[in-house]
């Protein structure tokens, strides 16, 4: 289906920055919405329910999973994540742009499922700088760095299917890039004759 909206789906390895990336467009950006992501890990410092995730128990997803709930839904560090594909329909059938954080696995079914979706991957400048990141944030033993790094590197080679990559070495660059992209999507033919089409079909433009 062509929904008048745009869908933005942004995938990373952990420590990459995404979120910070993500967080710091919305605030430039009033256009964009974040999709809030279920999830069955525990939050993490001064996350709330709702807010950066909904979450919920094990038993809780697995009742949404067979209840069709989810748009992609997937395994990631031990812990699932899923998103709501009535959310993600909602807004942009009413003309919103979405954004939406993700893993590399969700965002490849994102796009089967709305083809019109703009998969961003975001890529650290080395191994030295991510491995440096996970430390400095504080959030994981030492054994779930390892872990995040063994699996960054799968992560990191399904970059080739998405549509922008962008290497976040210095973040206010990495910002201006995003910013570009999303930028640029809102302008091609199709994204606005979407946007636009009563103005489309007043300059008989099909």
């Amino acid at each position: 289906m062509d929904y008048p909206g745009n869908l933005f789906v942004v995938a990373a390895p952990s420590g990459a920055g995404k979120s910070s990336l993500v967080k710091a467009l919305m605030e430039l950006d009033a256009k964009l919405s974040p999709s809030v992501s279920h999830t069955t890990r525990p939050p993490r410092g001064q996350e709330k329910h709702g807010r950066e995730y909904f979450f919920v128990s094990r038993q809780e997803f697995d009742s949404m999973v067979l209840g069709s709930a989810f748009v992609e839904w997937a395994h990631v560090h031990g812990n699932r994540y899923g998103t709501s594909k009535k959310a993600i329909e909602e807004r942009i059938a009413g003309g919103g742009d979405v954004i939406l954080e993700i893993d590399w696995q969700g965002a490849l079914q994102i796009k089967k499922n709305f083809t019109n979706a703009v998969l961003i991957f975001i890529l650290p400048p080395s191994w030295d700088e991510l491995r440096s990141r996970l430390e400095r944030r504080g959030e994981d033993t030492p054994d779930v760095i390892e872990l995040r790094l063994k699996n960054a590197a799968e992560e990191m080679a399904q970059a080739r299917e998405f549509d922008f990559v962008i290497i976040n070495e210095l973040f206010e660059t990495a910002l201006f890039d995003l910013k570009a992209i999303v930028h640029a999507q809102r302008l091609k033919f199709t994204a606005q004759r979407r946007a636009r089409a009563a103005t489309f079909a007043a300059l008989h433009i099909t």
